[in-house]
């Protein structure tokens, strides 16, 4: 690989010898993730696929390497009094373990309705919370009026050149490690990793390797960056498994390097970023949040627009809560047939679920649950709904189950997922 070289424009706050130097200064104290060819997801999506790990790193995202670029760069008065940052996910935890690790205060404000759990975490790394407000903008706005009354430094999760800088870092080592790669799909909350990313992708170019291009993902319910740079209108509000990238605003640094250096940006649906959460699991055996499985979503949903190319996609984060990630893995094994229930019209007398039963044993189909419901029906007296929750082994083997089922004159539905 060609030597990276200050080439980004001259007009922009962050320059490839930025992103270098923070490199430098950072690599001793994160981890060197790995960045690994699956050949699986290969096979599935038609391109060559290459995965980073971070979620690897010790708070489980790459939100450390901005962080500790700032860090590494405050005085020494700075230092001392402290710094401060809004924030209920991954940048809070990554600011929190770093601060604390060289001595530095660190208050993050979370708004009231953040999980037990994540408040826990963060002062687990050493930081004091702040409880405030119900939503982001008002825990942002009263972390800015206390970094005031305090003297705190203010460390943004994104729009900052040294923030920015630091997330660049994770393209320096992916293109180290696989000079092959032509294309970056990067998710895009406020816009901050994409733009380092994409510095760095430039520069290479420039220098006299080969083009890159970098194409950014959101998620379907919030394209703040699509619409900013599209100058479309398009809501941003719901609940989407990505909450990492369900950023209304993004920066105002970010979004000018977005236009400038970005190729394109598409967007995923809930159902495509359930998919690549279960698929990482699945087969890479990692453990990836919703806004980490953004870039193997946009794969799965789009998969001509990547077909053939060699694609890094960056598994930014892997803090996701396990009651979550065990409903999007039932939900996917729904949706392939492996899991299903049943909705079968039975007569309300002795034998009639024996009867039933038979016929799931018949098939070697696994009854996993069993709900009967003889009175909020509008079933005669004499009827019954029963509803069973079975495993079979695919779509095929669950099928076959419910022709046998039909064929011995049950009245048979699936109760499908919406």
């Amino acid at each position: 690989m060609a030597t990276l070289a200050a080439v980004a424009a001259p007009t922009l706050p962050v320059s490839i010898d930025d992103v270098r130097a923070a490199h430098d200064r950072i690599r001793a104290s994160i981890v060197r993730t790995p960045t690994l060819i699956s050949r699986t997801l290969s096979q599935m999506t038609g391109a060559t696929v290459y995965l980073k790990f971070e979620n690897l790193q010790f708070t489980a995202a790459y939100k450390e390497r901005g962080a500790l670029n700032t860090l590494l760069q405050l005085s020494p008065e700075a230092c001392a009094k402290g710094v401060i940052a809004a924030s209920a996910g991954n940048h809070a935890q990554g600011l929190a373990y770093h601060a604390n690790r060289l001595g530095i205060p660190a208050t993050i404000v979370m708004p009231t309705n953040t999980p037990t759990v994540k408040v826990t975490q963060t002062e687990g790394h050493g930081a004091k919370v702040v409880l405030y407000g119900d939503t982001f903008d008002a825990a942002y706005a009263h972390a800015r009026i206390l970094e005031g009354e305090c003297g705190f430094t203010f460390v943004h999760p994104f729009d900052d050149a040294r923030v920015i800088a630091g997330q660049g870092t994770t393209a320096i080592e992916m293109l180290e490690d696989v000079p092959d790669i032509d294309m970056m799909v990067v998710p895009i909350g406020g816009g901050g990793l994409i733009s380092g990313v994409a510095t760095v992708t430039r520069a290479n170019a420039a220098q006299g390797g080969h083009a890159i291009e970098v194409v950014g993902v959101e998620a379907e319910l919030f394209p703040s960056m699509y619409n900013r740079i599209n100058g479309t209108t398009m809501p941003c509000a719901g609940d989407t498994l990505a909450e990492g990238i369900a950023v209304k605003e993004p920066g105002g640094i970010t979004s000018k390097m977005v236009a400038e250096l970005v190729d394109d940006i598409v967007l995923v649906s809930e159902r495509s970023l359930e998919m690549a959460v279960s698929l990482l699991l699945q087969i890479e055996k990692t453990v990836v949040e919703g806004a980490g499985a953004a870039g193997l979503a946009a794969l799965l949903q789009h998969p001509e627009r990547f077909k053939g190319r060699t694609v890094g996609i960056i598994l930014c984060g892997g803090n996701i809560d396990t009651r979550l990630l065990a409903n999007v893995l039932l939900r996917d094994l729904a949706r392939s047939g492996r899991l299903a229930r049943l909705r079968i019209r039975l007569q309300d007398q002795p034998g009639a679920l024996y009867n039933v039963a038979r016929i799931f044993d018949q098939e070697r189909v696994n009854i996993i649950e069993v709900y009967h419901q003889r009175v909020f029906t509008t079933l005669p007296a004499k009827g019954l709904i029963t509803d069973i929750e079975c495993e079979a082994r695919d779509r095929a083997h669950l099928d076959r189950l419910v022709t046998a089922l039909k064929a011995a004159g049950y009245e048979t539905s699936t109760v499908e997922l919406a």
